[in-house]
């Protein structure tokens, strides 16, 4: 028996083994797998993942059910760690990237047809000379129209890899014939420099929607072509820009502050501090610069203000940002999907951590708005609830504060006009966009021929055109008051803005929808030495 058993017990374990083998790749288990970690908090949700797989009495898509528990999970630790779906993954990548590849337009589905709203700046379209208004009929033969094609269906057979061609049958208002044209798949900009332009013979505006990948050279070109014009000031506008890559912001930053002086520092979790100090010669090193911040301009914007702050480089104007001090590092979790986790915080040169509590909860947090509102910080400087044990001094002796925010050098009070909120929210809601395309397409070889320097001469808001917004607004079931005589001025000026946008893009939406801007105004004004 002795030798028998020496004889099976190899043979044994071996059966055991491939037994072992043959279950853990039917199950799905990976040796690697947590599953088999000594921690016995991550073997009780893989167990428990795997007896609702195998054992409950219903099939249950056990995905959802960790995709509910990754965010649950991830709510209980801040508010800005985020889980990534697969099914949302490549968007939210590519929103960052700066560029996606495609042929380049934004277009309507309209009656069944793909109609052009604009062909994006210095994509392919563009330089092939599509419009706006041009119907896209057929792609490589197949047909676009009355098929009942969703857009995701639309983008797929217009977009493809880099440098691969299609075939485009283009209908276009005033010409008979079909036009074909053959374009080039290619980078198209997915810009975050919105505008960039002259404000006064010395001062240079540079708006920033986001801090994307290509931000820094975005942003290190329009300075570049301001300087050029004779900017020997800067305003960079940073509202409602809700922040990105950290790294972008740095660079941006560098540009204003001399060399060896600290930007930020971040500390981990083990408190160990990695510290960021200006590297190079700046553009702008010598020249004023003053940052527009209101309470939408978040983490990324915040590192901008706050380094420029806390060094006594240029003026910080408009209202207290929003508060976001934590910093996210995105982790891909195996199956496409992916987490946004936060690693550290920062914190300005002076020490200062500028974010908000989340203490109270998400929605507490996420509602802050609403109690700056009514606290009246919104228009009363003096309203700005500020912590004394959080004060901190710059090297020139001015007072700032952590705890929740940058707080301007200068303050300028929201314009809390209810009816302009509304149409504010109109406009970047997307209801004018949808109107004004429909103007545009009733005259659109007229509308296409105007150049953009006879543009403001040429093109009036008539009162036609407010009627015709207001029973749009009536069919869309909005309800908004368009017929006071003290807001047409502020229609007018959005309608246009619009129209401009749709014709020759976001420098010329940007530059009508400034004028009368009650910060822009008070940093002229502060440029000039008023």
């Amino acid at each position: 028996m002795k030798g028998r058993n020496k004889i099976y017990t190899p043979l044994i374990l071996s059966i055991a083994c491939a037994i072992g083998l043959i279950l853990g790749a039917r199950l799905n288990f990976d040796p690697s797998d947590e599953l088999f970690s000594a921690n016995p908090k991550k073997q009780k949700l893989n167990r428990l993942i795997d007896y609702i797989d195998y054992e409950y009495v219903d099939d249950v898509n056990t995905d959802s059910i960790v995709d509910l528990t990754v965010n649950k999970i991830l709510e209980n630790l801040d508010p800005h760690s985020v889980y990534i779906p697969k099914d949302e993954y490549a968007n939210v990548t590519e929103n960052m990237k700066g560029d996606f590849v495609g042929i380049g337009v934004s277009f309507y589905n309209i009656q069944d047809t793909i109609v052009v709203i604009k062909a994006m700046e210095g994509g392919p379209s563009e330089k092939i000379g599509i419009r706006g208004g041009d119907r896209i009929l057929y792609a490589n033969g197949n047909k676009l129209f009355n098929r009942g094609i969703s857009n995701d269906s639309i983008t797929k057979q217009l977009k493809g890899k880099e440098n691969t061609k299609v075939t485009l049958k283009v209908l276009r208002k005033g010409i008979e014939d079909l036009l074909t044209f053959r374009v080039k798949r290619g980078k198209v900009p997915l810009k975050s420099v919105d505008a960039a332009y002259m404000l006064t013979r010395d001062l240079g505006y540079i708006k920033i929607n986001r801090f994307a990948e290509t931000t820094y050279k975005e942003f290190n070109d329009a300075i570049k072509e301001l300087k050029k014009k004779g900017a020997k000031q800067i305003a960079l506008d940073l509202r409602d820009n809700p922040g990105g890559y950290l790294s972008e912001a740095i660079n941006i930053a560098d540009e204003f502050i001399k060399d060896e002086n600290l930007i930020l520092y971040t500390k981990n979790k083990s408190g160990a501090i990695e510290e960021t100090y200006a590297q190079r010669e700046g553009e702008f090193e010598n020249g004023k610069v003053f940052v527009l911040i209101n309470e939408n301009s978040a983490s990324a914007s915040e590192v901008v203000a706050g380094a420029l702050q806390d060094n006594d480089v240029g003026t910080i104007v408009g209202r207290r940002s929003y508060g976001k001090g934590l910093v996210q590092r995105e982790m891909e979790l195996g199956d496409g999907s992916a987490v946004r986790l936060t690693i550290a915080r920062y914190y300005t040169p002076t020490g200062r951590s500028i974010q908000k509590p989340y203490n109270n909860g998400n929605e507490s947090y996420f509602n802050d708005y609403m109690r700056r509102y009514k606290n009246g910080e919104l228009n009363n400087e003096d309203s700005i609830e500020v912590n004394d044990s959080l004060r901190y001094v710059t090297p020139g002796g001015k007072v700032v504060y952590g705890g929740g925010g940058i707080i301007p050098d200068v303050f300028v009070p929201k314009d809390t006009d209810s009816e302009k909120e509304k149409l504010t929210f109109l406009l970047r809601g997307g209801y004018m966009s949808r109107y004004v395309f429909d103007l545009l397409e009733k005259d659109r070889k007229y509308y296409n021929s105007i150049p953009k320097s006879e543009y403001k001469e040429k093109i009036e808001i008539s009162q036609e055109m407010i009627d015709g917004f207001d029973r749009y607004l009536r069919q869309m079931g909005v309800r908004v008051n368009l017929n006071g005589e003290e807001h047409k001025p502020l229609l007018k000026k959005y309608l246009k803005a619009e129209m401009a946008q749709q014709l020759f893009g976001t420098n010329a939406f940007e530059r009508y929808l400034n004028e009368d801007d009650r910060i822009i105004e008070k940093v002229i004004e502060l440029s000039q030495g008023n």
